[in-house]
């Protein structure tokens, strides 16, 4: 056993009203630059849909992810070294701009020039690429504007697999937002499909990056990738993606999608698990066994061997505690109320979703019956409007037992919360009803409806001398082998990246403590370094001002 730490999320989809907050954050902090237009790290989707980019789930198509061979091996999809050599300097398969969209922007000056006439002037698109006037006919929120219409279900991958069971009449129509962040697989593939190397996961807290200095821009890691959360940078001629806001979960602080979301549905933790049975797991016979052999990858923190097996491999007690309290560990292992996006791409994701429960309360209540009764909900289970087979298709490889299982609990927590919110007897028959114990049941409402900050973030920080170091400590990657993407001859960011801070810490403490302070959160211990560029507005500090007198 060799355990090794990661940090992973989880959303609850029951609480996404897509809102679209964390993406256009997520936008403004990273990808706000030329040539990352149309890169959208963070996004959110509605389904049923297309996607984004177009169709991103059709593997047939794209060929993303891994498959396993007659012998029993993984193999990556898209081919392995001679056919990725055969097409190096032209590669097929991969998104073209039109299956993510062409950016644009409005030609404001129009307003202005237009000559009199009878009409009100307008501002027309114009393409940010060519400069020239264009339809706008796609974008990554275009799902949302035209979501479960004809025009959209019929391609999408997933409906197309339980269609024979879904109609498209008005009445039987559903919809729910998913938000999508890069993965941070245990098993990239994205990495795995770089010739050059430039992909690797850190050995610390397992989030995926992309060396920059490294990377050549031949684009196979936009197509091993299956979610197709790699982007090509066409100013730079590199490779892009999520960093899961590393300089920031390097000082305990959430990403930013994660600490903007509106809905507060997101859950960031650490967890432990076997790095020596990844390959195994990833390589089950069967699809709907992945979830399973996912799970037992995933280590109990509190267990004594797996404590002693992590301080082994250099995992400080701190980050020991934070997976003894770590939020993700609760919700996949403990609850099992989330579930893996797409487990049969077999590349062992580390963002994981909670099922929506869709509107099950008010159709019943419709029908003249209790809407929170235990046994109204669970008979009620087989009639979602969003169908089972249709979530069971997004997270367990098409096992409808396990979403099942997963709503039943979620259903069982509803109805019994419901007699402690109104006074009443609770009734442990609900929770044994779903192999839970009253405890549990309480603990996972109390988790998954009122969680405090603290309690939804439990983000380990790191040594405040050795924080910026963590994006240079490649040489022990989960993905070391000879030859392999783990492999490095210096630092991510060329000889010199060991040089400068990167990451200015100080700044990340002093916003944590302004979101977690009702007072002046203004560093008064040392006056000399607030300045109008580092305060709050919360009252004014000592000398700050010419012939200031002090707090006000």
């Amino acid at each position: 056993m060799r355990v090794m730490a990661q940090l992973a999320m989880v959303m609850n989809l029951d609480k996404c009203i897509g809102c679209h907050t964390c993406s256009v954050t997520c936008k403004q902090a990273w990808t706000n630059r030329s040539g990352t237009e149309y890169v959208w790290f963070n996004n959110v989707e509605t389904r049923p849909g297309q996607g984004y980019p177009r169709t991103y789930e059709d593997q047939e198509k794209w060929n993303g992810g891994w498959v396993r061979d007659k012998k029993g091996r993984l193999r990556l999809r898209d081919g392995g070294r001679i056919k990725k050599l055969s097409r190096i300097f032209s590669n097929p398969k991969m998104p073209s701009i039109n299956d993510y969209y062409e950016p644009w922007t409005y030609d404001y000056e129009n307003l202005t020039t237009a000559p009199q006439g009878d009409n009100i002037p307008v501002a027309p698109p114009r393409s940010l690429i060519s400069g020239k006037p264009m339809k706008v006919e796609w974008s990554a929120n275009w799902d949302d504007d035209l979501g479960g219409s004809p025009e959209i279900v019929p391609d999408d991958a997933i409906l197309q697999k339980v269609s024979e069971k879904i109609t498209l009449q008005l009445e039987e129509t559903f919809m729910f937002y998913l938000p999508r962040i890069c993965e941070h697989c245990l098993n990239p593939s994205c990495a795995a499909s770089c010739p050059s190397g430039a992909i690797y996961k850190r050995s610390e807290d397992g989030i995926v990056l992309v060396d920059q200095d490294k990377c050549r821009g031949w684009r196979m890691c936009v197509s091993g990738c299956p979610y197709k959360k790699v982007y090509f940078n066409h100013k730079t001629g590199k490779a892009e993606k999520c960093t899961f806001c590393y300089p920031r979960v390097e000082v305990g602080l959430p990403t930013v999608c994660a600490e903007t979301c509106v809905g507060r549905l997101r859950y960031i933790g650490l967890i432990l698990y076997d790095v020596d049975r990844v390959l195994a797991a990833a390589s089950v016979e069967k699809d709907t066994d992945l979830y399973d052999a996912h799970l037992d990858v995933i280590l109990d923190p509190n267990d004594p061997e797996v404590v002693a097996g992590a301080r082994a491999e250099g995992i400080s007690d701190e980050w020991i505690d934070a997976a003894q309290r770590s939020p993700i560990h609760s919700l996949i292992k403990d609850y099992r109320v989330a579930l893996p996006l797409h487990p049969e791409y077999r590349t062992m994701p580390m963002v994981w979703y909670v099922p929506p429960l869709s509107p099950i309360v008010d159709a019943v209540a419709r029908d003249g019956h209790d809407g929170e009764d235990v046994g109204n909900l669970f008979g009620a289970l087989e009639s979602l409007r969003i169908p089972i087979e249709y979530l069971a298709e997004l997270f367990t490889a098409g096992d409808t037992d396990v979403v099942h299982g997963v709503l039943k609990r979620l259903a069982a927590m509803r109805s019994y919360m419901r007699d402690i919110n109104l006074g009443r007897a609770p009734q442990p028959h609900i929770p044994q009803a779903v192999g839970m114990s009253e405890e549990q049941m309480y603990e996972m409402y109390r988790l998954l409806a009122l969680a405090k900050y603290d309690d939804r973030y439990v983000i380990p920080s790191a040594y405040a001398t050795e924080g910026h170091k963590l994006e240079e400590t490649a040489t022990e990657c989960s993905l070391d082998f000879d030859g392999g993407p783990g492999m490095y001859e210096s630092g991510p960011f060329g000889e010199a990246s060991g040089g400068p801070v990167p990451v200015a810490v100080e700044t990340f403490h002093a916003l944590k403590e302004r979101q977690s302070t009702e007072k002046m959160s203004a560093n008064s211990r040392h006056p000399s370094r607030v300045n109008l560029l580092n305060w709050d507005g919360k009252g004014t500090p000592d000398g700050m001002f010419p012939g200031s007198e002090g707090p006000r």
